[in-house]
């Protein structure tokens, strides 16, 4: 194997042990669910206990001023302003609410990009069909300059017209890291309020919520800031708040947000109680230092599984930048170019290699999505790169 290529980092110390990964599968895909740390899971399950032993104190004493408690923890964490957050389910649940809450009308358009979450692409049809909006998409190019972005989405704009701006800050289906500050500002001069979907940002990428300005921003932590999965941020600019709405109305609607939004009645809320304990866990490793390591355990693993394929390193796409801890790679032509055909791909190889990756179908080519985290070695990308040509040979 050639040795021109990144180098992987050295592991991190005791971080491997942190996580209760089956250790028969190797998990490269961290960005789709990401994986509790054991003091995490441990921290909800006693939550969890809590609850069932005595539920009528659990929810009736006191709950709310936890949920609040942990909701000013996790704004400090992200840079957002406490009374300005609301945690939610999810991304996807996030975007629901704001889209519910803008009252849309027939003629009005909701702007968003290809490279899009395709969940969020259902949740602005849904809506359109409701309320007669449209949605419109632009075609950003995966390799285009942080300048072409900016313009492509400026041209696009229409005043008056635009609702709202939907833009990924860092996208799931191409790891493309867009200029979510600088097209923030652009649309603010165009007056069109921006969604900037952060799925991927909270403990990967360091920039603070407020320095972003957008008008709402929704962030899951439980992929790279090792929060129980159902944990996500929905941060509002002041100027929205009082027209936030849940999807579901309880006993918190007259409290105004964020609480009208938190407080769903009977829902499990031990994921956003124990969600500070992971913040706490990245903080102890050292995030700057983990998001180093996954960085560059990405790219590395990029380059060894693009060497097996045949992808030439010139032509190793990188649209994240060099601090991104997720890497794509084309497939071969005809391979994945479906999102049914992208899922069963990810099965069989998950089947018969014993490896977890993402595979998606993004315009008519398939592409694998590598991640890099602290749990993972490079031998693991390098078990992939040995197995991954011969099975796509035989499923061409």
């Amino acid at each position: 194997m050639s040795t021109t290529g990144p180098r992987p980092p050295e592991p991190i110390p005791g971080a491997r042990l942190l996580f209760s990964l089956d250790p028969g599968v190797v998990h490269l895909n961290h960005g789709s669910y990401g994986a509790v740390p054991i003091p995490v899971q441990r921290t909800q399950q006693r939550l969890r206990d809590e609850a069932e032993a005595n539920p009528m104190r659990f929810f009736a004493r006191g709950l709310v001023d936890r949920i609040a408690h942990a909701r000013r923890h996790i704004a400090a964490f992200l840079g957002a302003d406490p009374d300005g957050t609301a945690l939610v389910g999810n991304v996807t649940i996030g975007v629901g609410i704001v889209l519910q809450s803008l009252r849309l009308g027939p003629g009005d358009e909701v702007l968003c990009t290809d490279h899009g979450y395709g969940a969020v692409a259902l949740a602005v049809d849904r809506e359109a069909r409701r309320t007669g909006a449209v949605r419109r998409t632009l075609t950003v190019p995966l390799q285009a300059t942080d300048e072409e972005i900016i313009e492509i989405v400026r041209s696009g704009l229409r005043p008056g017209r635009t609702k709202l701006l939907i833009v990924d800050h860092l996208t799931s289906s191409t790891a493309r890291l867009f200029p979510a500050t600088a097209i923030v500002a652009a649309a603010r001069e165009r007056g069109v309020p921006v969604l900037v979907d952060a799925a991927h940002a909270p403990g990967m990428l360091p920039i603070p919520v407020g320095t972003i300005g957008a008008d709402f921003w929704v962030g899951n932590l439980h992929k790279w800031a090792y929060a129980p999965r159902g944990t996500a941020a929905l941060v509002v600019a002041p100027q929205w708040r009082q027209r936030i709405e849940p999807l579901a109305v309880s006993w918190q609607q007259e409290a105004g947000f964020p609480l009208r939004v938190e407080w769903q009645a009977t829902l499990d809320y031990t994921s956003w109680l124990a969600a500070p304990v992971g913040v706490y866990t990245l903080r102890t490793l050292g995030a700057e230092r983990v998001r180093t390591h996954n960085a560059q355990l990405a790219a590395y693993g990029q380059w060894v599984v693009g060497q097996a394929l045949g992808v030439a390193p010139a032509d190793l796409p990188n649209p994240g930048g060099p601090m991104v801890s997720m890497r794509i790679l084309p497939l071969p032509a005809g391979l994945a170019t479906t999102i049914a055909d992208a899922t069963a791909l990810r099965e069989r190889i998950g089947d018969e290699l014993g490896v977890d990756v993402a595979i998606n179908a993004w315009r008519g080519r398939g592409w694998l999505r590598l991640s890099g985290q602290v749990y993972n070695r490079a031998d693991e990308y390098e078990r992939l790169a040995e197995g991954l040509p011969a099975l796509l040979a035989r499923h061409v």
